[in-house]
């Protein structure tokens, strides 16, 4: 009887002491288990991914973002020429550092911004400037960053084709340090003739003339057409001529037009 007792006393001591060990092992695995996150639970701001298109040179840069620039031009009344130019000028034409890492188009530090940041060497080491998922992103902050500035109200003034004034005032206005910055902006314009995206051309359209020329002696077609500031092919086209030639007492058909 008194040998029955113990050996159930020992097998439930043996038994307690397995389960115990189990509970262990068990606790123990689930310690170690790794615990998979979804990334984006965890992601930080500056590891947001950016979608930024390969730029090959600054004719190839317009015709990426210009509609982007038309669009904002038509939402914020800021002009076209203008956004394409700081942003040419800005971006190294979409190539430099910012505009490739960080989709930053137009410079725009950090200031009270929330959202991704990169760090970049300017005026002085590693300053802080805004991130962007896309270009879009960019150019819309561009537009608010201006449009929601009250050093800048004065510049919403100007006519959208008075690309001049507006690079003039963005300087006067604080917005580059640059004492030539209105002039590269201007230059930019000019040169690939950004002006036409703002709806107009960057001249006010010349009036034209309708007239009649007697053609005396010493009259050349060549001299003629310096005379009114138009063209040989124009002049043989309105009057239907195969050639150089013309004669003395010749009524020429003329649309002139004033000299710059």
């Amino acid at each position: 009887m008194i040998k029955r007792t113990v050996l159930i006393l020992i097998l439930c001591v043996l038994s307690f002491s397995c389960g115990s060990r189990k509970r262990a092992a068990r606790k123990k695995a689930e310690a170690n288990k790794e615990i998979v996150k979804n990334p984006s639970e965890d992601l930080n701001d500056n590891d947001v991914e950016t979608t930024t298109p390969k730029i090959n040179n600054t004719t190839h840069y317009i015709s990426v973002y210009k509609d982007i620039a038309i669009s904002e031009m038509k939402t914020y009344g800021i002009p076209a020429s203008i956004t394409l130019a700081q942003g040419i000028l800005e971006s190294g034409s979409g190539r430099g550092t910012l505009a490739v890492k960080a989709n930053n188009h137009f410079g725009i530090k950090c200031h009270d911004w929330k959202g991704a940041k990169i760090y970049h060497d300017d005026d002085k080491r590693q300053e802080c400037f805004r991130k962007y998922k896309n270009s879009n992103g960019s150019f819309r902050d561009h537009s608010e960053f201006l449009a929601k500035r009250g050093r800048y109200a004065n510049l919403f003034k100007l006519d959208k084709d008075d690309y001049k004034g507006w690079a003039n005032g963005l300087r006067r206005a604080g917005y580059a340090t640059d004492k030539r910055y209105p002039q590269k902006l201007i230059s930019l314009i000019e040169r690939y003739e950004l002006y036409k995206f703002d709806g107009t051309t960057s001249k006010k359209k010349r009036a034209k003339k309708h007239i009649e020329y007697t053609v005396v002696k010493g009259d050349t077609l060549y001299s003629i057409s310096r005379k009114y500031n138009i063209t040989v092919k124009e002049l043989q086209s309105i009057n239907g001529l195969k050639s150089t030639e013309i004669s003395i007492g010749q009524v020429l058909n003329i649309n002139t037009r004033e000299k710059n």
